[in-house]
């Protein structure tokens, strides 16, 4: 029997760039202690008081099936966040809850893209993305970004790749570089959107953990609330990634047009999950920085310790969980490199290739270990990278 392309064509060379990570944990199911600074999932679990409400709505018996759109609690305290921190005008009729940020960034593209269309997004790029382009039955379409350029999109690179597309997928703060786009750079975005008359879909997951700069969301610029589909996520801002819910926020056709579709797919979160993200995004800033401080103190270790040394590169670490690392200098690529390291010294990272060729000798470090293990594993890091880079020399 024969299974559809759009199913079989997800991942475009048959790997999904997870190989280093299924290793790691091959290895440790097998026994061995295995330092994983891999994905992005808080070592800090779901804040007890936000259990407490999920378990109490649960025992109150909001455990059938909830309204497909999300609870209207759910959908006015999202909407009345979104409004509160960009001043665009927000209801509950421009917001669908979906289950997580996943299900929302397809939601998206299926509501934008039809069969063949071509849907553009940013080298480096979270691993999803291409496959959730493809699956909504879109041309997936790279524009590489640069290390030299701090992972910064250019304007007038995307412009040159736009024949054809009518959606663009933008991440800031982003995974996996911890670049946080400024005004110049979204301003050049969305003159590119509505000269292009493209669609944006803005992955906002990480917009609680900003270090450096400001989070600014492009539905807040000129001409682009009617264009830009948000993607947003109680995972990263609020330590619940196995909750599984999330959101889109977008114009109200648009959105009254992705109820049908999640009436046909998903029907809906459960109701108990929404009762606590409500009460979570209730809680206030408190809450979301209390999250956020262990990254924000980790990345000003990682910092001191990256600056003690000049083998290993720091791309600028302004948000998100993780750490991009320039590698280059040991003459492996990052594949090779995250190998090795796993060999050698049992520390899984995730290799840049596996986030797109623009980040090729690099490596993502996530900053989801206590202090004291993650300053040692990434100090064993930079001492690995250096004597492979004495070596390199040598060798030369």
């Amino acid at each position: 029997m024969k299974l559809s392309q759009r199913i079989t064509h997800l991942t475009k060379d048959g790997g999904d760039g997870w190989d280093v990570f299924y290793r790691a944990r091959r290895m440790i199911l097998d026994g061995y202690a295995v330092t994983e600074l891999t994905i992005g999932e808080h070592d800090i679990r779901t804040d007890p008081t936000i259990l407490e409400a999920m378990d109490l709505s649960a025992r109150q018996g909001h455990t059938g099936y909830a309204m497909v759109p999300g609870t209207d609690l759910l959908r006015d305290t999202v909407a009345a966040r979104l409004q509160a921190r960009t001043g665009v005008p927000t209801t509950r009729n421009n917001v669908l809850i979906t289950p997580g940020g996943q299900a929302g960034l397809f939601a998206a593209h299926v509501a934008v893209c039809d069969p063949g269309d071509v849907g553009l997004y940013l080298d480096p790029f979270y691993a999803t993305y291409p496959g959730t382009i493809r699956g909504a039955g879109a041309v997936a379409r790279a524009i590489q970004t640069t290390a030299e350029d701090a992972f910064q999109p250019r304007a007038n690179l995307i412009d040159a790749a736009a024949d054809g597309a009518v959606s663009l997928l933008i991440n800031t703060p982003n995974n996996p570089t911890g670049a946080v786009y400024g005004r110049e750079t979204l301003d050049g975005i969305a003159k590119l959107c509505r000269n292009r008359d493209l669609w944006l879909i803005s992955d906002e997951v990480y917009d609680t953990q900003v270090w450096d700069g400001q989070h600014i969301s492009p539905r807040t610029l000129p001409g682009m609330s009617e264009r830009t589909l948000v993607v947003g996520s109680m995972s990263k801002s609020h330590a619940m990634t196995g909750s599984r819910c999330g959101w889109v926020v977008g114009p109200e056709e648009v959105i009254a047009h992705l109820i049908n579709l999640a009436t046909h797919t998903t029907y809906g979160v459960p109701g108990f999950i929404q009762d606590a993200a409500s009460f979570a995004l209730n809680a206030g800033h408190a809450l979301e920085e209390q999250i956020a401080l262990p990254f924000r103190k980790r990345r000003a270790l990682a910092v001191e310790i990256l600056n003690a040394q000049n083998t290993v590169g720091l791309v600028p670490a302004q948000g998100a969980m993780y750490l991009m690392l320039d590698i280059r200098a040991t003459g492996l690529s990052g594949e090779e490199f995250a190998n090795a390291l796993l060999d050698t010294h049992s520390i899984a990272v995730m290799p840049g290739e596996s986030f797109g060729s623009a980040a090729a000798g690099h490596i993502r470090v996530a900053m989801t270990i206590d202090d004291e293990r993650f300053c040692a594993a990434l100090s064993t890091i930079c001492t690995f990278a250096a004597d492979l880079a004495k070596k390199q020399v040598a060798a030369t």
